[in-house]
């Protein structure tokens, strides 16, 4: 069985930074390949989403109903709410992102 994935505002802002950033700084043939490679790895949690493991930042702080998955260097974020996907934020793994995500999940 399929499951709805839903890609909440602050992980759509991060996928148009991200864009933007690699846009202005290297080239838009790269920014489209980053972009479409994000989104198909965004969209195979239709498929098996519990393959995700639990971001070991908010282990640390006792939160446990988050998943990632990765397309290096990025951390997509995620949780599971019955048969429906929600992706939190789509990361640069070479940041802080402990205090990133205890930030933004927390307030969310």
């Amino acid at each position: 069985m399929k499951y709805k994935v839903n890609i909440v505002k602050s992980a759509e802002d991060d996928l148009l930074e991200i864009y933007k950033y690699i846009y202005f700084n290297d080239c838009e043939e790269n920014a489209d390949n980053v972009y479409s490679k994000l989104v198909e790895k965004i969209s195979s949690l239709q498929e098996f989403p519990n393959r995700g493991h639990k971001p070991p930042e908010l282990n640390l702080l006792g939160i446990e109903d988050f998943l990632e998955i990765n397309y290096k260097p990025y951390r997509i974020i995620y949780r599971i709410i019955k048969k429906a996907v929600f992706v939190q934020g789509v990361l640069d793994g070479r940041r802080d992102l402990q205090k990133l995500l205890q930030e933004r999940l927390i307030r969310e």
